[in-house]
């Protein structure tokens, strides 16, 4: 795999509070029990961003309702910026492939188990 993409750190010069966006597991099994299909996002964005950049505060601040989470993209960012939704994507597909996807020299290295293909 490739190196780890850093999360979108947020700071409302406001309030001074520091937001974490990126994903984990744990937010993926929320993204899949509501039905969130990742290639949506460039179907149908006006409702699918929102909802990435909702469950992109899952791992970091998962009290954090979608209403508020409205309010940060719409008052606060005035949306996203192409850059933003671009580095939102990689970080759902880097914690998608996490664990699940690995280079064939990690196999190789693994002393737990042996596959042949």
């Amino acid at each position: 795999m490739d190196e780890r993409v850093n999360p979108i750190r947020l700071t409302d010069n406001k309030t001074g509070e520091v937001y974490e966006l990126d994903f984990n597991r744990e937010a993926l099994y929320v993204m899949d029990r509501d039905e969130f299909k990742i290639d949506e996002v460039t179907d149908y964005p006006t409702t699918m961003i929102p909802k990435l950049f909702y469950y992109s505060f899952r791992k970091n601040h998962r009290k954090m309702t979608k209403a508020q989470t409205d309010k940060i993209l719409t008052d606060v960012l005035h949306g996203l910026t192409p850059k933003m939704l671009e580095r939102l994507l990689v970080l759902y597909h880097q914690a998608a492939t996490a664990n699940n996807i690995q280079d064939d020299e990690d196999l190789e290295k693994n002393s737990a188990v042996t596959v042949e293909m």
